[in-house]
This record gives structure tokens, C-alpha cells and sequence, in this order.
């Protein structure tokens, strides 16, 4: 069948689970279980048929070693058709918005009319992995017919005993051995953000976050989702109403003597997943389907992790505005995913920088400066908490229902990654 002509791709809606802490309600829960869940809840808001989904596109980060493609597992859970192809794409935190514009691109190509993306990660359900020592030695005992001596000699090879205990957990860059906290750390130094003015942000994230489910703004998006115990999970779980600057300002820097990053003005080990259907205008169109906004450019940068390994979003966001051909002051709205405070700070101030603008984007002048009223309006992940292969899907979910409910008409995004990454999207109201 011959490609039909390319179409824009439109977000006929977005669901998400709630975001709760690591090792609380969503425990029993892994990441397979939770993006179940979310595409279930989309399926349910939408009423849309499972026979017209064509292809399921999943992004995750801690992928399941038994099943890393989960998109597909996903897809066979819900019940979709057994031809409805899926695939599960993984860019550090910026998966889930990789899911996403890779599903509009199959749109725009006429590879399918309609498709799932989204994303999902189990903080909880993080395998603990055994060092390769272990690995090596045990590997032929597994894959042959050992003998009571092959046993022997194989636990001879794993002398000392403190050499074969599993390996701690923890988010660190390959190829510096820095965890990302401290990579923030360095980024806050470097770009003169204090202690003060990160605590700020986070209690703002934290009070915006609060105001809008007070007001029942993300009522729309969530999803409930059933416990294994009979229970159900219905709300966030990690919204602070009532923090305050006093409170955040007690808190200990996690990763650095001396240093300003705390527990309160980063983004907390989240579980939960986020789900968008997408869909061709022709066909959403067909089933009297009103679109929330339509994906119009999206761009993907990398920088040096050794410089400043977070502020990807300052050069993908310049980059994605050239290619929609539009100004900073022309989106109405600007929502940048909050890993560290420091590292949104840093990431505005370089926006607002000539300095940088010449010496990294080859510009005359700075890409501009974001007024308070249009930057994360409904809070972040400091507040929200942050699922690594969900926020992408989420911050496309909650503007997309910001630009339909409202009379703004453009949105930019920008999320930082792991390995240097950067992204950036363009949401248009349909």
C-alpha cells in the first residue's frame, strides 16, 4: 500500500498515572504493570477502539532484562490486536518524549494513522546487579551439566566475598563516574545559582503543583490505578502543599560537602507512567475526535558531559524554535523539566545570556528571557516527582490539555538527559 500524503499528528489526549514516591504504593507495581495501567486509563477516557491503534511506542529507562522491549508487552497485556507492532525507545530522561515524536514522525510519514507513546520506569523495581565476576564464573554451571567439582571450583573463583557482594545502585555517567547530583553541583557553581534561589524554585514548583490539583487541573490526566492488595492509588503522592523556604533550608546537601543541592530542590526517585494517543488530523477528523494540540517540530542535541552535563536544553530549545521559524516571546508557554533546580536556573540564564548566545548558538544575541507567568505554570518534577521514562510524555500531556483549555497557542518544551542530552518540542494548539 502506497504511503497517503504527510499529515501533521495531533494529541487527541494524554493520561498518566500518579506519581508517588520510590518503594511506596507502587512497590509490587514494575514498570510493565504501570504503563498498563496508563494506556488502559487512555483507552477508557478516549473510547477509542483497540482496533484502531496500529502501533504502541514505548519509552522506559530501567528496562526489565527479561523484557526490555516493553511497548510490546504492553501491548499484548491491554489486549491489543496481535498485529499492532510496538517498540520501546530509550534517551535517558528524555524518553518519553522520544516515544512520542518518533510516533508523530510514523504519522507524518503515513506509516500508520494512529498510534500510543508515552513512557514508564519503576525506581522500585531497579534490578540489583551482580558483578560480572560472579557473571563469569557461575555462566557454565547455568549453560552445561556441571559436576560436584565444577561447583567447587567455581566458588573458588569468587574468593573474596567482598568482591562478589551486588553492585549499590546509582545514577552515575560512564564515562565520568559522576552521578548526576554532583554533575548539578558543578553546574550551579559554574553559573553563580545559590542555595537561596533553588530553594525558591522548589518551593514555587512545589506551591504550583498544589494549586493545580486543588483546582482539579490534572483531574483530565490521571488515572486511577488498582493495587495488587485491592486498594487504589488515585492522587500524587509527592506534592508539598505546605513546605515552606524554612523547612527546604534545613535540609542537608546530598552530594557535596558545603554544597547546595538537597533532597528538597531536587527531583525525588519517582514511580509511574504516562500514556498519549496520537493521531493523523484526517483521521481523528473521521471519528469526530477534537485534537488538544498538534506536535509541530521537536530537536535532539548532545553536549559533552564533562562540561556541563545538564544543559542540553539550552541549545535544543534555539534549535527547535529555528525550525518552527518562531521567537522564544512567540510560545506561550515554556515547560522545562526540573531535574535540579540549578539545572533549570542555569538553563534559563543561558537563554538570557549574548554571551552565551555567541560563544555556544553562533547568535548575536540571547535567545531571550522567561518571564515567571509562562515557565512551568502547573509545577515540575521537583514537585511532581520524576518517573525517567514518563516525564517526557507528561509535560506533552499536561500542555497539550494547557493549550486546549486555555486561549494560549504555542508551547515549547525542553528536558535534560543523561550522557549530555538535550530535547526540545513544539506543541501548537489544534
Amino acid at each position: 500500500m502506497a504511503r497517503t500524503k504527510r499529515e501533521r499528528a495531533v494529541i487527541v489526549s494524554g493520561v498518566r498515572t500518579p506519581f508517588v514516591k520510590a518503594f511506596s504504593e507502587f512497590t509490587t507495581l514494575d514498570t510493565i504493570a504501570l504503563a498498563k495501567a496508563a494506556v488502559e486509563g487512555l483507552l477508557r477516557k478516549t473510547g477509542v477502539s483497540k482496533s484502531l491503534i496500529e502501533s504502541v511506542v514505548w519509552g522506559g529507562v530501567i528496562l526489565p532484562s527479561a523484557s526490555p522491549n516493553v511497548g510490546r508487552e504492553v501491548a499484548l497485556d491491554v489486549g491489543l490486536p496481535a498485529a499492532v507492532e510496538a517498540m520501546t525507545v530509550t534517551r535517558a530522561c528524555a524518553s518519553g518524549l522520544q516515544a512520542i515524536t518518533t510516533a508523530a514522525a510514523m504519522i507524518e510519514r503515513g506509516d500508520c494513522a494512529v498510534a500510543i507513546a508515552g513512557g514508564s520506569d519503576s525506581t522500585s523495581n531497579a534490578e540489583v546487579k551482580l558483578p560480572q565476576k560472579v557473571v563469569h564464573a557461575m555462566a557454565p554451571l547455568a549453560l552445561g551439566r556441571p559436576s560436584p567439582g565444577d561447583y567447587v571450583s567455581a566458588i573458588a573463583k569468587l574468593a573474596p566475598f567482598t568482591d562478589v557482594l551486588p553492585t549499590r545502585p546509582k545514577i552515575a555517567e560512564r564515562t565520568t563516574g559522576e552521578v548526576m547530583g554532583e554533575a548539578a553541583e558543578r553546574m550551579a557553581e559554574r553559573n553563580g545559582i545559590t542555595r537561596e534561589a533553588q530553594d525558591a524554585f522548589a518551593l514555587r514548583s512545589h506551591t504550583r503543583a498544589a494549586a493545580a490539583i486543588a483546582s482539579g487541573r490534572f483531574d483530565e490526566e490521571l488515572t486511577s490505578v488498582s493495587l495488587p492488595n485491592g486498594n487504589s492509588v488515585t492522587s500524587d503522592g509527592l506534592v508539598r502543599a505546605d513546605t515552606t523556604l524554612e523547612r527546604l533550608a534545613k535540609l542537608r546537601p546530598a552530594f557535596k560537602k558545603g554544597g547546595t543541592i538537597t533532597a528538597g530542590n531536587a527531583s525525588p526517585l519517582t514511580d509511574g507512567a504516562a500514556a498519549v494517543l496520537l493521531m493523523s488530523e484526517s483521521r481523528a477528523k473521521e471519528l469526530g475526535l477534537a485534537p488538544l494540540a498538534a506536535i509541530t517540530e521537536w530537536a535532539y542535541v548532545g553536549v559533552d558531559p564533562r562540561d556541563q552535563l545538564l544543559l542540553g536544553p539550552a541549545l535544543a530549545i534555539p534549535k527547535v524554535l529555528d525550525r518552527a521559524g518562531v521567537s522564544l516571546d512567540e510560545c506561550d508557554l515554556v515547560d522545562l523539566h526540573e531535574a535540579f533546580a540549578a539545572q533549570v536556573l542555569s538553563v534559563t540564564k543561558m537563554l538570557a545570556s549574548d554571551a552565551f548566545a555567541r560563544e555556544r548558538l553562533g547568535r548575536d544575541r540571547a535567545v531571550g528571557e522567561i518571564d515567571d507567568a509562562r515557565l512551568n505554570v502547573h509545577g515540575g518534577s521537583l514537585s511532581l516527582g520524576h518517573p525517567f521514562g514518563a516525564t517526557g510524555a507528561r509535560m506533552v500531556s499536561t500542555m497539550a490539555h494547557e493549550l486546549a483549555k486555555s486561549d494560549k497557542r504555542r508551547a515549547v518544551l525542553g528536558i535534560c538527559a543523561a550522557g549530555g542530552l538535550g530535547a526540545a518540542a513544539i506543541l501548537e494548539r489544534a
